[in-house]
């Protein structure tokens, strides 16, 4: 029934994906701002990826013709397994932390030994530390849980394309 779906609606798949991605985005916002955790720079790169995954999908949603919807769904593809690259990275950090290298640097530390020219982009780079686990659900890191969902949007996306190809 889920792939008859896939294959009668593919526009609002990449709709309904479209909307999960900002919903993360909009999560990984509170969890900043409210919550007060520092995003590393691996995180930030899934966030580029989550908002790649996001405009493709939303643009291909939008677009009437076969043709642009499959188009939009590869480029997503791409996203969606670029995203799972980098969360499976920053997974594998976190299982076996290195000794001495971190990814990122604090940001009081980057104001004090950093001119402002230097330590303002370094800001916007992140500043946490990728091995770092600072927030868990289910017993799973931010890090995994994007994985997963980059895997689970990957595999729709996948599945969109194959099926859609066949009508």
């Amino acid at each position: 029934m889920f792939f008859n779906w896939i294959s009668r609606a593919p526009r609002q798949l990449l709709g309904l994906i479209c909307l999960a991605c900002i919903a993360m985005l909009g999560f990984g916002m509170y969890l900043q701002h409210v919550v007060g955790l520092e995003p590393c720079p691996m995180c930030i790169v899934q966030r580029y990826a989550l908002i790649g995954v996001a405009v493709f999908t939303g643009i291909g949603a939008m677009r009437g013709g076969s043709g642009w919807w499959k188009t939009f769904s590869f480029l997503a593809l791409l996203m969606a397994g670029f995203g799972a690259f980098v969360a499976a990275r920053q997974s594998w950090l976190q299982w076996y932390p290195p000794e001495f290298a971190t990814c990122g640097r604090d940001f009081y530390g980057m104001i004090e030994n950093y001119p402002i020219s230097r330590s303002l982009p370094m800001i916007f780079r992140g500043s946490g530390d990728c091995a770092a686990i600072d927030w868990t659900f289910l017993g799973g890191s931010i890090a995994n849980w994007s994985f997963v969902c980059f895997v689970v949007f990957a595999v729709v996306l996948l599945i969109a394309l194959v099926r859609g190809g066949r009508r």
